[in-house]
């Protein structure tokens, strides 16, 4: 899968540290992820692992938390910090993917509708093609301002409502490393 590489977002302590930090989901999601990226390292396909970064607090790297999430097994080619939504912004990985001739995107992390949602869209925009790997992604409860409240499960389904054919290829971990299917529907 030359040209293929697995992002790894905001996969860190720090979320362990959140009020909204919920274990409900966690083991399937980690079971996932770490099936993703241990795919990804057997087809040598580069592991690309994005730190979310902030100058006080659980994000902040004097925390101690900025850190991979555990028990997540990561060995990763490349490591890049970031201080804005999207993994493109800002933290050298568009020209580290430039540089490594890399066109094609497998996303994964923490939170599935902000950080993992937001870098599919501009990796998108951006030209690349993006297998978005939802199973791999973790979220949590939210209450929008109507008061309704929306589980990880709905999150999770409206993200891949937006996502699919427009800015990605919805994926399972085993569709993500069997490599990129035909062209996306328009």
């Amino acid at each position: 899968m030359s040209g293929t590489a697995l992002l790894v977002i905001d996969v860190q302590e720090s979320f362990r540290h959140r009020p909204y930090w919920d274990e409900a989901d966690l083991r399937p999601y980690l079971d996932r992820q770490q099936a993703l990226i241990d795919g990804a390292v057997a087809k040598n396909v580069p592991v690309v692992q994005v730190f979310h970064v902030e100058d006080q607090g659980d994000f902040s790297l004097a925390s101690g938390h900025v850190r991979a999430l555990e028990p997540v097994r990561i060995a990763a080619d490349a490591v890049f910090h970031k201080r804005r939504h999207s993994a493109l912004v800002g933290s050298g990985l568009e020209v580290w993917l430039t540089r490594n001739g890399i066109r094609r995107l497998i996303v994964s992390g923490i939170r599935t509708e902000q950080c993992c949602e937001t870098t599919t869209r501009h990796a998108s925009d951006l030209g690349h093609d993006v297998d978005y790997v939802a199973e791999a992604t973790l979220t949590f409860a939210m209450t929008d301002a109507a008061g309704r409240h929306w589980s990880p499960a709905e999150i999770r389904a409206r993200t891949e409502l937006v996502l699919a054919g427009r800015f990605a290829r919805i994926a399972t971990v085993e569709e993500a490393l069997a490599g990129p299917a035909s062209r996306l529907a328009a």
